[in-house]
């Protein structure tokens, strides 16, 4: 592979080796999750995000890890690396369910819903979800939203893509699945087949790091692709969403992490370059 104009050769291989890793040490289930009582998102409280590495032995790397997400995106820090090129996706049309989680609610397609390529592996797009405000941060500053959709090889690795929202006109993908939203309370709501690709987001302008869940276990070993280009939501949606999970998880967005020393990289492709 060429190496990236100016590289940090140190953390251009540690990149390499572990998107290339199938170590089970940096597998992780794209159903990972937990009930909303056994955690929260107060900062300070007994079950808030500082205190989640202490509440279960196998939620210890939520404390101790160095992979951990999400994080703040500072340009500054940022390296190009064109060689990632588009991102490559290939969705369709599959059936799926709504599913309020309490702390979040989810789209979980339960068909061939397609995947994305990353680096010669194929991710199958298994779900989705929002969390409001946004969990990753763009030199400081939070969205009012971000969409994660959670992708999982044969393997078993995980790769989520991020997408930030601004309050503006609806989400279009959104605006199909308010209404059910808006009613689901507890239950789980067959919302027939969903296109995800009805998402549309860019994929000429992203960043990439590695990661991990930002919730408990906090599973490291995630791939992450934050999508460059902010779109927007309404604020009808937005309060559908808030409205919709359990009382007090209606901010549901983890803390930022520290990066250490990870690399963030920029890919933007030849002809988008002038506006990055």
């Amino acid at each position: 592979m060429i190496l990236p104009k100016n590289p940090n050769l140190f953390s251009f291989i540690f990149l390499l080796l572990i998107l290339s890793s199938s170590s089970s040490s940096f597998l992780v289930s794209a159903s990972d999750s937990t009930t909303e009582d056994e955690y929260n998102y107060k900062v300070g409280s007994k079950e808030g995000p500082e205190n989640w590495g202490n509440m279960k032995p196998e939620w210890k790397v939520c404390g101790i890890g160095k992979l951990q997400s999400p994080i703040d995106i500072c340009n500054k820090r940022v390296q190009e690396f064109p060689q990632l090129g588009i991102l490559q996706r290939d969705y369709k049309p599959a059936p799926a369910v709504l599913l309020n989680r309490g702390h979040d609610v989810m789209v979980q397609w339960n068909g061939d819903a397609g995947n994305i390529n990353i680096n010669g592996t194929y991710y199958k797009l298994v779900q989705c979800h929002w969390h409001t405000p946004s969990e990753h941060t763009l030199s400081g500053s939070k969205y009012d939203m971000e969409l994660h959709a959670v992708h999982k090889s044969s393997t078993g690795e995980t790769a989520v893509i991020g997408v930030w929202y601004k309050i503006g006109k609806p989400d279009p993908f959104l605006s199909k699945l308010l209404d059910q939203i808006k009613l689901i309370d507890d239950k789980e709501i067959d919302v027939g087949t969903i296109n995800p690709a009805d998402i549309k987001f860019a994929n000429k302008k992203y960043y990439r790091y590695i990661g991990s869940l930002t919730t408990p276990p906090c599973t490291e070993g995630v791939t992450w692709t934050i999508v460059k280009k902010v779109k927007t939501a309404s604020i009808e949606q937005i309060i559908a969403l808030k409205e919709a999970v359990h009382r007090g998880f209606e901010e549901n967005a983890r803390p930022t992490q520290n990066l250490g020393a990870r690399e963030v990289w920029l890919y933007a492709s030849e002809e988008n370059k002038k506006s990055t």
